[in-house]
């Protein structure tokens, strides 16, 4: 969800809660778009983190600290010169907008009470944190913005300091019904983006959830509703903010299949299927779902050479499998050949000679063929050069045969890989896949010919009837748990047809309700190339009917008769336990 003017309302009213009255006592700049603020206050110690970062800008309370380097930037020096020691009198919001005023009270060097201002702007790639005197005039910005940068707003010392209104946005906190209903008629868009784009500090998934929560269609178009529908509209639209305008703010994370979907500091009802995780702070609701989204993006970035190595091989083997596949297609008619060469020996004693062609009774199907022939070849040597071309095209043909099987097991391997990748939660994940693209050829060992000591363990989850349930999360995993932890009776459940991991059930010998299989076949699904569809086919079968090919890359399995089953890909339901 995006830092929305909600948000930041909320987050408003916590800091005013936490910090007012609080003096600075640290000032730091980790990073060339980052500040970290240790401030003193009646209940303690906090520490604020600030990011002007135009890919993540984000502002709450935090109790880690960060590096800071040697010496210190020149905006941190400012700071610190001016309101080091400073007291925060105010925090404030203007309007709905995604900005936060610091006012802070401190001494200047003639001992006179002064007063400036912090102004975080989290707006995107516009994101700033400006620093200005009490008549708003600025003296100098995380990042400066240039005439050249922007023809809206310079942001530059000695600028006056003032929020662009760029969109013409009224403020939600005050529209009246009348400028409420002119605005929505005015655009001919659906009445969900009408909303958004027409209100300040609103996002999608608020707009959206007034429009579910006054039962209209957000894709409908606003001309399309009758005026009773539009009031009933702004009423909720008015209902919905009255929390803000008392401060009511409930913050919440919203799960789809345990991964952070959407946050919000007021209901969102339209999302009562997703898990749903309250939230006592703001700043900790921030923090909790920014570090998990941080993960998977740090994760993604990490995995970008891997990816790549994968991506160009599996490209390079189904451009060479389509080859293959059409060299394969030319040799379908060799036994033509075969054919026309044995005509010509029982048929061709009677040519005459300079003959370009002989008809013959096909006694195979009973019907007559035409056989081109060389005029300047005798019979035998006709039937022995389309011999030799039967032969030259078998030949051709089991050795396409069997450098398509390759090509295809290494395209099913590829994607296998790129599923592990997809999967992989840390960096000891990755190191385990880049161990065994290491081993199977794709990067070259460098340095050492020592294996890389891996630490990456499986996944372990438990069902609701309190089943050990194990995940594999590459091929190596997948190997190891299938072949070398699980048991006979143990069961075994692979998304069919699909690349995906291996799921193991520890069974102690005793027979498994139904509600375990359905919950490994979602778990098989939910880490299969399948994950996110309605019906995913599985295998299962016991352990001890799975094989294992020799010379087969690690992962790869045979099974001859197990069971299915058709299950969808949601484990909400299921506990992760620690591996």
């Amino acid at each position: 969800m995006a830092f929305d003017g909600i948000t930041v309302a909320a987050l408003t009213q916590e800091l005013q809660h936490t910090l007012q009255d609080g003096r600075i006592h640290k000032i730091a700049q980790p990073e060339t778009d980052e500040l970290l603020l240790t401030i003193k206050t009646p209940g303690g110690q906090r520490r604020l983190y600030i990011s002007a970062s135009a890919s993540l800008p984000l502002i709450y309370l935090t109790e880690e600290n960060k590096k800071s380097p040697m010496t210190a930037p020149n905006f941190c020096m400012l700071l610190r010169k001016h309101i080091g020691s400073g007291r925060i009198v105010d925090i404030s919001q203007p309007g709905l907008e995604r900005i936060i005023c610091f006012h802070i009270e401190h001494l200047d060097e003639m001992g006179d009470l002064c007063r400036k201002k912090l102004i975080i702007e989290i707006m995107g790639k516009h994101s700033n944190i400006i620093f200005c005197d009490d008549k708003d005039r600025i003296i100098d910005s995380i990042k400066h913005v240039s005439a050249q940068m922007s023809s809206v707003r310079e942001v530059l010392p000695g600028r006056d300091y003032f929020i662009p209104d760029t969109m013409n946005k009224l403020d939600p906190l005050t529209v009246s019904r009348e400028a409420f209903t002119d605005t929505l008629l005015a655009k001919p868009m659906p009445v969900g983006k009408a909303v958004y784009t027409s209100f300040t500090g609103i996002s999608p998934v608020a707009a959206e959830e007034v429009c579910y929560l006054a039962g209209i269609d957000s894709n409908r178009s606003a001309k399309d509703l009758s005026e009773d529908v539009l009031l009933h509209l702004f009423n909720q639209f008015t209902i919905y903010f009255d929390d803000i305008k008392s401060g009511s703010f409930t913050p919440a994370v919203y799960y789809e299949n345990g991964v952070p979907k959407e946050f919000s500091c007021l209901p969102l009802t339209h999302y009562s299927s997703y898990e749903k995780k309250d939230a006592v702070l703001v700043s900790s609701l921030l923090a909790a779902y920014y570090a998990e989204k941080n993960t998977i993006t740090r994760i993604r970035q990490k995995s970008v050479d891997l990816r790549r190595i994968v991506q160009t091989a599996l490209e390079r083997n189904r451009k060479k499998f389509d080859l293959q596949s059409r060299q394969l297609a030319d040799t379908e008619g060799r036994e033509k050949y075969k054919i026309y060469g044995e005509l010509i020996n029982v048929y061709g004693y009677n040519l005459e000679d300079g003959a370009k062609s002989l008809e013959a009774l096909n006694y195979y199907t009973n019907e007559m063929v035409k056989i081109p022939l060389d005029a300047a070849k005798t019979p035998k040597e006709n039937a022995q050069r389309y011999f030799a071309k039967y032969n030259k095209q078998k030949r051709t043909f089991e050795a396409l045969s069997e450098l398509i099987k390759e090509t295809r097991d290494d395209i099913t391997y590829l994607e296998s890989v790129g599923n592990s990748l997809d999967i992989a939660q840390n960096e000891d994940d990755l190191a385990q896949i880049k161990e065994e693209l290491t081993e199977s050829g794709y990067i070259r060992r460098r340095f050492t010919k020592k294996k890389v000591k891996l630490k990456s363990r499986p996944l372990h989850y438990l069902s609701s009837d309190g089943c050990h349930m194990y995940v594999g999360k590459n091929n190596f995993q997948n190997e190891e748990l299938t072949f070398h932890f699980a048991s006979g009776n143990d069961w075994w459940f692979h998304a069919k047809g699909a690349p995906g991991s291996h799921v193991i059930v520890k069974s102690g010998g005793r027979e498994l309700p139904d509600r375990v299989f359905e919950e490994a076949g979602r778990l098989a699904a939910y880490y299969s190339k399948n994950r996110g569809s309605d019906k995913v086919e599985i295998d299962y079968i016991e352990k001890k009917h799975v094989k294992k090919v020799n010379g087969a890359r690690p992962g790869f399995v045979i099974y001859h008769t197990n069971y299915s089953l058709v299950i969808d890909s949601d484990i909400s339901a299921l506990t992760l336990l620690e591996s």
